[in-house]
């Protein structure tokens, strides 16, 4: 403990006070204090501590001093008030310490009587279990009285029993269901009263089981009646045409059945908590058989019913031509069923049994069943047309259930689509598959019977127009239209896949029709002579004309394709246009090909001394061929015609020159120039009016090939040698594909040519030879320059 520290105003810090100061403890002795109570002595020391600190701090200077008589007036008022209050409150303990004491003396007394209670109630116990002792015998004998009672009272049922279920089974078989129900109910009521009153007896299970024995008969009525009831049930479509008294009947008893179990099921989840009692005051078990469910039972035998109404529908013709046949008396029965079960039966049943949504959800799962079983065989494509239309046409229809209210129930009901979409799409698939099939091989026979066309001594047909045709694009394009069309009417999905399937097709037949034209020309090419292709020209031009009907088809077809549907059926879009154009390329080719086979005869007098005199006829012997072939060619529908009558000039003009490029003619003189640029010219000038008539068709290109002749008739024409350097500037401008080899040949036939000036139009050529514009079509390439057999040198600046 610190010793006594004095106040000195001006400090602030906390010191206990002067040891002298009279303690507030209510004990007057300290060393008592600290000895009984330790806590006050440590609490004296704190309150002292914390009095210095406050006072340190209020009286910090002197004139502080002056306030001390108002501190000290409020602190004595505090003191006095919480004096007063611990007063208060320990009085109030002291009360309650009181009110205790007396209960508990009050509680002594009442312990004391009861325990005399007790004791006097236990001597009383004693003395009754002795007395209980000798009631043992008068129980046994209560027993085996209330045994004797019972079975006196169920005497006159037990000997009624056999009798009352030999009449029943009566009742039963002459489908008097209800009176048959009422006995049937009798006689269980007598079984559960003799098993209740035997439960509450303490008798043996032997016992149980002989009375379960006796009253077997019971449950071979229920089962005889059951047996009844359903039998109705699954005829009631018929019943309720003729007489639907016993289906009423079969209702009633079942909601009668229904009621019972439902009150059992109640009366033992009512009492399910309660504490069960020993004799008649216990919950009864459940009698044998109960609880019967019979109106779940009377759902599932009508879905039975419905189920074997299908298959009594023929099954014999189901396949093949039949199957449409199946579907349709399917439809018939179902709504004809449909029918009388929304007119009939639903008045013969209570409202909740909802018949019509039962009756459409079982026949909706059987057709569901029996749909994907039809699905699965091997079907032909009128056969999977038959189940499509059916099932997103015809059964949704107004025809069957198309009606609102059927709907509406359908709906309620949640049954679904009768195939599933994976279902729909694998049908579709088998579908175009088995079209494909019958496509390809349609198409193959129609190009048999082309080829075999092609060998007829008889002109192809000609049509309104005027134009070569064969019956190949006829049978194509009417047997894709048609499949198109039927596709249809399935929807457009569907359609869409018949399209891409025909396109398909079409581009095969296309290949191999393009390769029949090949081996049509080889054939023909080895005898050209042969009397069987004395029409060979005729129908490769049919052939052209086929192909551009087939186009025109082809482009029908895909018009009426979605827009999507190239990219969801198909990962590589077929090309049949493509095929067609392969196909036209090479019939014009082979028709060139003929032209040139038959004014090659004709071609080599052309440019040749003879050639020169005007009465030579190899001109005109050209003229008729071309002239021949171009009447043919106004048999090909446009505007491959054009197209015919293009390559000719263009083949007439190839030829023609490299006639003069291959005759290696040299002018000795002016005059043999100037006779050989007219004879050019004049040449030029019959072909000329050889095309004119068909310059209005359009059949004139933006170059015209004629237009080289009078330019060579202008070139060897040219009297001065000097001005050849212009001539062959114009010349490379206008053919900017001529080569050096066919100027330096054109300077030979000229024949005036010095070397210088054969450099100088070299040297010219060399530097104005500008690349090919877009779109040019060459015309000197394909002419070739025969090697020179005579040596040459160019001026030594070009030499090696």
């Amino acid at each position: 403990m610190p010793g006594p520290i004095s106040f000195v105003p001006g400090q602030h810090g906390s010191a206990p006070l002067p040891a002298s100061q009279p303690s507030t403890c209510s004990c007057s002795d300290p060393a008592l204090r600290t000895e009984v109570w330790p806590e006050v002595a440590r609490a004296e020391l704190l309150a002292r501590g914390a009095a210095l600190k406050w006072a340190s701090g209020v009286f910090s200077r002197p004139e502080h001093l002056e306030r001390l008589g108002q501190y000290r007036k409020r602190e004595s008022q505090r003191t006095a008030s919480i004096h007063t209050r611990l007063k208060s409150v320990v009085q109030s303990y002291l009360e309650g310490v009181g009110w205790g004491l007396r209960q508990l003396q009050e509680s002594r007394v009442e312990l004391g009587d009861a325990s005399r209670a007790l004791q006097k109630a236990g001597s009383e116990s004693s003395r009754n279990a002795e007395v209980m002792r000798s009631m043992e015998t008068l129980r046994e004998l209560s027993c085996s009285h209330y045994q004797l009672l019972a079975t006196v009272s169920n005497l006159p049922r037990l000997y009624s029993v056999r009798s009352m279920v030999a009449e029943t089974e009566r009742l039963v078989e002459s489908r008097r269901l209800l009176e048959a129900h009422a006995r049937l109910t009798e006689l269980e009521c007598w079984q559960d009263d003799i098993l209740w009153q035997l439960s509450g007896a303490a008798v043996s299970r032997e016992d149980q089981q002989l009375v379960l024995q006796y009253f077997s008969g019971v449950g071979r009525l229920v089962e005889a009646l059951g047996k009844e009831i359903w039998a109705v049930v699954s005829s009631s479509l018929a019943l309720a045409r003729q007489n639907p008294t016993p289906f009423v009947s079969a209702v009633r008893i079942v909601e009668r059945e229904e009621a019972v179990d439902r009150a059992l099921l109640e009366e033992r989840g009512g009492v399910a908590g309660g504490a069960g009692g020993g004799g008649g005051g216990g919950v009864r078990p459940l009698p044998p058989g109960r609880p019967r469910f019979w109106r779940e039972r009377f759902f599932k035998v009508l879905e039975e019913a419905v189920s074997s109404r299908f298959r009594s529908v023929s099954y014999m013709h189901t396949r093949g031509p039949g199957l449409a046949g199946h579907l349709s008396a399917l439809q018939h029965a179902i709504t004809a069923d449909l029918a009388t079960v929304r007119h009939l039966l639903e008045q013969c049943v209570p409202p909740h049994y909802r018949l019509t949504g039962a009756y459409l959800r079982a026949s909706h799962q059987c057709l569901q069943a029996h749909l994907a079983l039809v699905s699965s065989w091997e079907l032909e494509s009128g056969e999977i047309f038959a189940v499509l239309n059916w099932v997103l046409h015809i059964y949704n229809s107004p025809d069957m259930m198309g009606e609102a209210e059927l709907v509406a129930e359908m709906k309620s009901q949640e049954l679904g689509p009768l195939i599933s979409l994976e279902g729909l799409e694998q049908l579709q698939k088998k579908y175009v598959q088995s079209v494909q099939k019958r496509v390809s091989e349609w198409m193959h026979k129609a190009l048999e019977v082309e080829l075999t066309d092609w060998q007829r001594d008889q002109e192809p047909d000609i049509d309104h127009e005027g134009f070569y045709h064969t019956c190949l694009p006829t049978i194509i394009t009417q047997m894709l239209e048609e499949n198109v069309r039927v596709a249809l009417m399935i929807g457009e999905s569907l359609r869409d896949q018949t399209i891409q399937m025909g396109l398909c097709e079409m581009e095969n037949l296309l290949n191999k029709f393009r390769e029949a034209l090949v081996q049509f020309g080889k054939e023909h090419r080895k005898d050209p002579n042969n009397s069987q292709n004395k029409l060979y020209l005729h129908y490769l031009l049919a052939s052209i004309s086929n192909c551009i009907i087939l186009k025109a088809s082809t482009e029908g077809l895909q018009r009426q394709q979605s827009s999507d549907s190239v990219y969801r059926f198909s990962r590589t879009p077929p090309s049949p246009m493509a095929a067609l154009e392969r196909a036209v390329r090479r019939a014009c080719r082979l028709v060139i090909d003929q032209l040139l086979l038959e004014l090659q005869p004709t071609l080599r007098g052309l440019l040749s001394r003879p050639w020169q005199a005007q009465g030579n006829p190899s001109t005109p012997a050209v003229c008729q061929v071309l002239e021949r072939h171009l009447e043919l060619y106004g048999r090909v529908r446009p505007p491959c015609r054009q197209r015919l009558q293009e390559e000719a000039q263009w083949l007439l003009v190839v030829e023609y020159v490299r006639v003069l490029m291959h005759k290696r003619l040299t002018c000795r003189n002016a005059g043999e120039r100037q006779q050989l640029a007219q004879r050019i010219a004049h040449d030029d000038q019959q072909l000329r009016e050889l095309f004119t008539g068909l310059e209005g068709e359009g059949s004139v290109p933006e170059v015209n090939p004629l237009a080289l002749l009078p330019v060579l008739a202008d070139f060897i024409r040219l009297k001065d040698p000097c001005m050849l350097s212009l001539e062959v500037s114009g010349l490379v401008t206008k053919y900017p594909d001529i080569s050096e080899e066919h100027v330096c040949m054109l300077l030979d036939i000229r024949g005036d040519v010095s070397r210088d000036v054969r450099g100088a139009v070299l040297d010219v050529l060399e530097q104005s030879a500008p690349p090919l514009p877009a779109g040019y079509r060459p015309i000197f390439t394909d002419i070739l320059v025969p090697t020179s057999t005579m040596p040459f040198c160019l001026p030594t600046a070009k030499c090696a």
